[in-house]
């Protein structure tokens, strides 16, 4: 193993991307280094298993094939170098079909995740200025409510469901079109995703990732994951999101890995059939499957002992009990990750290197990147000191995040990037995470912003005024809880606490949604008429400790 203090010290860019490149950073294509190069033989690049059982595995070579042929559909449809093709598909083969042809192509994916309402996906896909949008059946119906929503194209079940009139039919645009579609090459700087991220002073962000991204995440694959060629890998996280799209598919896909994809929901029950059937070893995910591990069938998870030779968390600060648990009950060694949407994993304890692990600590910086905590006037602080996390990119070579899409506050000081998360970092370098220092609700592996929940609530007819924070719960880390103002006119009830609940979860997202609703007469406000919601959320913490007190 590669000791990790020499392989930062002797990062170096040009070299790291000649190593997991075929081509130069001048001349780029994310399809051809993911799929194309890959594919001259039977190697499999996907193994699948659909909800219903059914499995299949797909090799480089055929989505080459199939990615060529769908970009040539994409190209009919006027699609070109830079433009937005978006994604509203579950885990399946069309999916990857997708991304790798809007890449090969030169065009930009942007993923819309299935648990989207029809809301959150109009704004996407209008900011995006998508020319296109691939779903199937099981989510077409969401955008019907989407306005100027784009071209359709639907992937058809196996039951025959009638296709909407307008919409392309998926395999059969994809099947009349031939196999030859030249690469369009690129620069290191030219996009190849547009992925939103959550943001607390109005809606969802858009910022896009550069091809140089590749090699962060293929770094990323070696170093911190640890992948090696003969191991079966899962990561379990959804592909609508960053860490399943850039380590789930494009980080494994790269490195010429296959990579796993169950069409069904994560329950214990098909974690332990998937992890049996294809013996995964290497395992990624958020400490929410974990913690749901933990609290199963004891038996259950007896099966799976000495199964895994390293299993990686991200999304939110992993507890130590998970650790211990897994140590004990799983003898498998869990190491935290930390990173964001806009930077990738900076941090990381990396099973690819040596280094010591230190208790409740997120690791050390990944190979590439320099971190620092500093205060708000952009000064370092002193080591065990909490202050906001940084990432120096006057001497980070791999940084490639630029700043948002739209023109608001930057998050940008001197030459540090702001995380918008309070940490410490010790005298030994490593960094351990405290907590966010903005209202960013973490639920779940997921990162919401109040302000899209606010917004959907004031929708409904009945409210006035709404706030909205995270609640500290043992299982999902926070759980979203929303304080309503009512019109004079609506009566508090439990069941209207409950619809308007289901209005945003219809509305918005089947993970963004209050599971608690507080009708209240105000609400804390500066005196420019800000809500101060940290006032709110301190408040329930107030009163969840002295519940556990009694």
């Amino acid at each position: 193993m590669l000791n990790y203090q020499e392989a930062a010290q002797a990062f170096d860019l040009q070299k790291a991307a000649s190593e997991l490149l075929s081509g130069s950073l001048d001349s780029l294509n994310a399809c051809y280094e993911c799929c194309d190069r890959h594919a001259d033989s039977d190697k499999v690049a996907l193994y699948w298993r659909a909800k219903d059982g059914r499995k299949e595995q797909y090799t480089f070579s055929q989505l080459k094939k199939w990615s060529s042929q769908f970009a040539n559909f994409l190209k009919s449809q006027g699609v070109e170098k830079g433009d937005r093709v978006s994604g509203l598909l579950p885990r399946t083969p069309e999916l990857i079909i997708t991304i790798l042809a809007t890449w090969r192509i030169g065009a930009v994916y942007q993923p819309l995740f299935t648990a989207f309402g029809s809301k959150a996906i109009e704004h996407r896909v209008q900011v995006a200025k998508s020319k296109l949008v691939v779903t199937d059946v099981g989510n077409r119906e969401k955008l019907d409510d989407v306005q100027e929503c784009p071209a359709i194209v639907t992937v058809v079940d196996q039951q025959g469901t009638a296709l909407n009139p307008e919409d392309f039919n998926f395999w059969q645009e994809l099947n009349q079109q031939s196999s030859e579609c030249d690469l369009v090459m690129l620069n290191m700087n030219d996009p190849f995703l547009l992925m939103f991220t959550s943001g607390t002073t109005g809606l969802a962000k858009p910022l896009e990732v550069p091809l140089k991204a590749l090699v962060a995440y293929g770094r990323y694959m070696q170093d911190a994951i640890g992948l090696k060629g003969d191991e079966a890998f899962w990561n379990i996280a959804d592909p609508g999101w960053a860490y399943g799209l850039y380590y789930g598919i494009t980080g494994p896909l790269l490195i010429g890995h296959s990579t796993l994809f169950y069409e069904g929901g994560f329950s214990i029950e098909s974690l332990c059939q998937i992890v049996k059937e294809y013996q995964i070893t290497n395992l990624a995910g958020a400490p929410t499957a974990y913690r749901m591990m933990m609290a199963a069938d004891p038996t259950q998870m007896a099966q799976l002992r000495g199964q895994f030779d390293r299993v990686s968390s991200a999304g939110e600060p992993l507890n130590p009990e998970v650790i211990r648990w897994f140590k004990q009950v799983l003898d498998a060694p869990i190491y935290d990750h930390y990173g964001q949407t806009e930077v990738g994993m900076v941090v990381c304890n990396h099973h690819g290197l040596e280094h010591s692990i230190r208790a409740g600590a997120a690791g050390f910086p990944s190979p590439g990147y320099r971190i620092a905590v500093v205060n708000e006037q952009g000064e370092e602080m002193p080591a065990d000191t909490p202050g906001i996390l940084a990432v120096d990119v006057s001497q980070s070579p791999m940084m490639w995040f630029s700043g948002y899409k739209e023109s608001r506050k930057s998050p940008f000081i001197g030459h540090y990037y702001l995380t918008g998360d309070t940490a410490e970092i010790h005298a030994d370098g490593s960094m351990s995470f405290v907590g966010r220092s903005d209202d960013v609700i973490t639920t779940s592996g997921y990162r919401i912003g109040p302000f899209d929940v606010e917004s959907a609530l004031l929708e409904h007819d009945a409210v006035v005024e709404a706030a909205v924070v995270g609640v500290p719960d043992a299982e999902r880390t926070e759980i979203v809880k929303a304080f309503v103002i009512l019109t004079e006119d609506a009566e508090p009830s439990e069941s209207l606490a409950e619809e308007l609940s289901q209005f945003v979860k219809k509305r918005l997202s089947a993970h963004a949604y209050p599971r608690q609703v507080e009708f209240v007469a105000e609400l804390p406000k500066t005196p420019s008429g800000k809500i101060q919601r940290f006032l709110l959320r301190n408040q329930e913490i107030t009163k969840q400790q002295a519940t556990s007190a009694n």
